[in-house]
């Protein structure tokens, strides 16, 4: 199931989509659903958040 991002602003041309996957997080722009997808795996994700945390 894709969600948006807490994030993405207020302008609707600036919406980011998560989707939980069984080894990682896979992302997506919502206005192109049907476009191109970013995939990364829990251990690559998980060092990402960490580094936007930090």
């Amino acid at each position: 199931m894709w969600f948006k991002s807490s994030y993405s602003g207020a302008n609707e041309t600036e919406c980011v989509e998560a989707a939980f996957l069984w080894d990682g997080v896979a992302v997506r722009d919502s206005k192109n659903t049907s476009g191109p997808r970013l995939s990364f795996g829990a251990d690559a994700w998980s060092e990402f958040i960490a580094s936007v945390e930090a």
